[in-house]
């Protein structure tokens, strides 16, 4: 599970990093989003809130001009039933005084500013009074706040809505909208727009809040993009296998192809060699025989015993033909050697293994022991030798339980040669067999041709190594490849 873990790490890497980018991304795209739609909706809630705050200052302005009228029918009675914001509405005529200090004081402050003013402010209640000092008479309207928000207009739902809506004047707050409850320094995101009303009679701020924790963002559509990711991933992964098992088959073909060839070298020059010997004799046999018939007095015991020869050698004919277990010689086969980095060609061997290696659940070791090195070796022989060497051990590991199998690839060298030993938990080689196993056509496994380690110690030959065999002293087998170094150490 590990060693699986391990190999799909940089695969979950690549996965956790575009993930986060992509959450990031809709995440920042999102909070922009309700940012723009927060701007847009607060700066609306202004503009509605300050047409109203104008309109008083309209209506007190209009009520100075007409200036008065019949006591019964004055026209700021009139007012509260057309304007559902205006609670009351009152005048001061010649003469009359306010009901409360606070309207006469703003009347003066009025007179001063020459323009109307805020009187008493109980933003609790939800209430304000505006006076707007005139001759001959002075107008003072009460304003309430509920009422004067037009919700007919307003852009958002005043219920469902978390954005908050407050107007502040110094000290003193009136919500507008609840919103969604937050306090200062909850995890997320917070947006606010201040702004004071439009009309100098009126300085309220208006105040819009936003609060977007982290549970409101898009957490559906990042998980959806995590998993696209991970299914293109996955499809990607899929290739890059198909295409390095694609080019590991089309190695091993390669190998197996050029060691058919060099097997069917090794066999056709050993019938060759093997049945050479037996027909110049039957010949040689043949021929003496016919010339002792054709004497005046034909020597019989001696043509028999000729003729008998030639039997024998016909025999042994048939014996080659059908064992074929001598070892033999390409001529001419001499190995181009050059420097060859034996630790790459181990690995090399491994990499076109791994489908063997992880059926047969056998995780191989690769160690070298001292400096790395290049030894003097033809590069496709040496691939050759290795791959047979490691097929081998794996098939020699299948007669053992899984848990006890182990492959281990050492190498070392001495001052003049590189050493490649193969060491698996095999049965081990039987001691009466040992002497026997580079010879061609002898195998100790059921079915097996043969002539594989023979063709491993003709190619190790061909290029001046040599390749030897033994029994680790606990379990399984070791082969052990000498080849000169390409550079002797000093």
């Amino acid at each position: 599970m590990f060693a699986h873990l391990q190999r799909l790490r940089l695969w979950l890497l690549a996965w956790a990093a575009l993930s986060l980018l992509s959450g990031m991304y809709i995440a920042r795209g999102e909070l922009t989003r309700q940012q723009d739609v927060f701007d847009t909706n607060a700066r609306i809630v202004h503009r509605l809130l300050s047409q109203q705050v104008v309109q008083h200052d309209a209506i007190l302005a209009t009520l100075a001009l007409l200036h008065g009228g019949n006591a019964a029918d004055r026209p700021e009675q009139r007012l509260p039933a057309l304007y559902g914001q205006i609670a009351a509405a009152a005048h001061r005529g010649a003469n009359e005084t306010w009901p409360s200090p606070e309207l006469a004081n703003a009347e003066a402050e009025s007179l001063r500013l020459k323009r109307a003013v805020l009187a008493d402010v109980d933003l609790q209640k939800g209430t304000y009074q505006l006076v707007l000092a005139a001759q001959p008479d002075s107008y003072a309207l009460t304003i309430a706040l509920r009422n004067m928000v037009p919700w007919a207009e307003w852009p958002m739902k005043p219920d469902t809505s978390p954005v908050q809506v407050r107007l502040d004047l110094g000290a003193k707050t009136y919500t507008v909208q609840a919103g969604r409850p937050f306090a200062m320094g909850d995890a997320g995101w917070t947006f606010e727009a201040r702004k004071v009303l439009a009309a100098e009679s009126q300085p309220f701020e208006v105040v819009s809040r936003l609060h977007v924790p982290w549970s409101a963002l898009p957490w559906t559509y990042m998980l959806i993009s995590a998993g696209t990711i991970a299914l293109a991933l996955l499809r990607g992964r899929m290739l890059v296998q198909q295409r390095t098992q694609q080019r590991r088959e089309e190695e091993r073909q390669r190998v197996g192809q050029r060691t058919r060839l060099n097997t069917l070298g090794e066999l056709a020059a050993g019938m060759a060699h093997e049945i050479n010997q037996p027909l110049t004799a039957i010949l040689a046999n043949t021929q003496a025989a016919s010339r002792l018939l054709d004497d005046a007095e034909p020597d019989l015991t001696a043509a028999r015993s000729a003729m008998q020869m030639a039997v024998q050698q016909a025999r042994r004919a048939s014996d080659v033909v059908g064992r074929l277990r001598r070892t033999v010689e390409r001529p001419g086969s001499a190995a181009a050697v050059q420097s060859v980095d034996l630790h790459a060609a181990c690995q090399h061997a491994l990499y076109l293994l791994e489908p063997e290696l992880q059926r047969s659940r056998c995780t191989p070791t690769l160690t070298v022991d001292g400096t790395p090195f290049e030894v003097q070796a033809d590069p496709v022989a040496l691939e050759q030798i290795i791959h047979n060497l490691l097929t081998n051990a794996l098939q020699a590991m299948e007669q053992v339980p899984l848990q006890q199998r182990a492959l281990q690839l050492v190498l070392s060298h001495t001052a003049t040669h590189g050493v490649l030993r193969v060491q698996d938990t095999g049965p081990g080689i039987p001691p009466d067999a040992l002497g026997k196993v580079f010879e061609p056509f002898f195998s100790t496994r059921e079915g097996g041709l043969g002539l594989g380690l023979s063709l491993c110690e003709s190619l190790a030959q061909g290029m001046g190594a040599h390749l030897s065999a033994a029994n680790l002293p606990n379990q399984g087998a070791e082969f052990t490849l000498q080849m000169p170094l390409a550079t002797p150490a000093p």
